[in-house]
């Protein structure tokens, strides 16, 4: 039995949301690349590579990643690019996004010869979190004047709009789309290729994927483009689990369950955006607080019901825990970073990578 804390990333359920992005990729012509701030667990690229196009990224060690790990395309975005890292970032990117015409300019003559760019804020956006809403008010991600955008159309042969965040409603998708090409679709006719980005969760259950394939065939027939679509969540969705252990329970006024685990530690998103975490079946008569272990008071997984009454040593498996976890954990209180596993289809499992004191000191100086 492995040790907890743990990440399990279970190849059977990350298949299912493979496979929709294999068909929506044969549906509507549209090229699916990984978006790796979400998701950069290096081990199952192999598998995910047979599904998907490539990689889309935020950064140079993120671009580098996905051009040694990933087989296929590699998008590389910053939100601004260093002097000292442009010439790497174009030596391992096919294709390079810049976020502003300040940018672009700067290294135009650096990116002479490379596929560019430019990052397009159409100022609407699905965001309900105000800080992670691209279109928020003085939002500095990407250019918005289009009259300013065509006067550097010539430099460039794609756009990228990436404002479909948490969107599980096609038709939201639909009336957004639509707004982008009533603003922009003069200059987005002029372009080659089209990054919708990601936050559209159309491996969610219930979504009309056929109409999303339509919908994305009609849009690049229409502009004569290449779509591309960069899903981060939509791929790894209910793809993983972190597994922990009761390390000790207490009554405050409500039954306490304190995990080898910490949300800000190794689920930091559940602590920014003041959400639970997700524990199933989550029935029975018991009512625990599942806490973890660090000294900040509100380290809280959230509260649950169990079957039985829960005391050490009781194993429980939070779920989703594939997005936003892995490339967010951190050595906060020196709790121990959990270890990455993968259950393979025939559901043998392997610890890929474990960490130790040597990592946490290395870390430091």
């Amino acid at each position: 039995m492995i040790e907890t804390p743990y990440y399990l990333i279970d190849k059977a359920r990350l298949l299912p949301n493979m496979e929709k992005i294999a068909w929506l990729r044969q549906a509507s012509g549209a090229k699916a690349l990984l978006a790796l701030k979400c998701f950069a667990s290096w081990s199952v690229f192999d598998f995910m590579s047979e599904y998907m196009d490539g990689t889309t990224s935020s950064s140079l060690y993120e671009v580098r990643l996905g051009r040694e790990k990933f087989p296929g395309e590699t998008h590389a975005y910053s939100v601004a690019y260093a002097d000292h890292e442009i010439t790497e970032v174009l030596g391992h990117a096919d294709k390079i996004v810049f976020n502003s015409i300040g940018q672009l300019n700067r290294f135009a003559e650096a990116s002479a010869g490379h596929v560019r760019g430019l990052r397009v804020n159409p100022g609407v956006s699905t965001s309900e979190f105000d800080l992670a809403d691209p279109a928020r008010p003085f939002s500095r991600l990407g250019e918005h004047d289009p009259v300013v955008i065509a006067e550097m159309a010539e430099m460039i042969s794609g756009f990228m709009f990436h404002n479909n965040c948490e969107n599980d409603d096609f038709d939201r998708f639909d009336a957004m789309l639509g707004h982008i090409e009533d603003r922009f679709g003069h200059l987005i006719s002029k372009m080659e290729w089209i990054s919708l980005g990601g936050g559209i969760h159309f491996t969610g259950e219930g979504y009309p994927l056929e109409k999303l394939a339509d919908r994305l065939k009609r849009f690049a027939d229409t502009h004569g483009v290449q779509v591309y679509l960069e899903p981060g969540e939509a791929a790894i969705t209910k793809a993983a689990t972190l597994e922990v252990s009761v390390l000790d329970t207490l009554n405050n006024g409500k039954n306490l369950a304190i995990v080898d685990s910490s949300i800000e530690a190794h689920m930091l998103d559940l602590l920014i955006y003041r959400e639970s975490a997700k524990i199933l079946p989550n029935t029975g008569p018991h009512e625990w607080m599942v806490c973890g272990k660090s000294c900040l008071a509100g380290d809280i997984f959230g509260e649950f019901r169990f079957a039985e009454a829960l005391k050490p040593g009781d194993r429980l498996s939070i779920e989703d825990a594939a997005g936003y976890t892995m490339v967010k954990k951190n050595w906060f209180n020196g709790v121990k970073m959990p270890a990455i596993a993968v259950r393979e289809l025939d559901g043998s499992t392997r610890v890929v990578r474990d960490f130790g004191y040597e990592d946490f000191a290395a870390a430091l100086s």
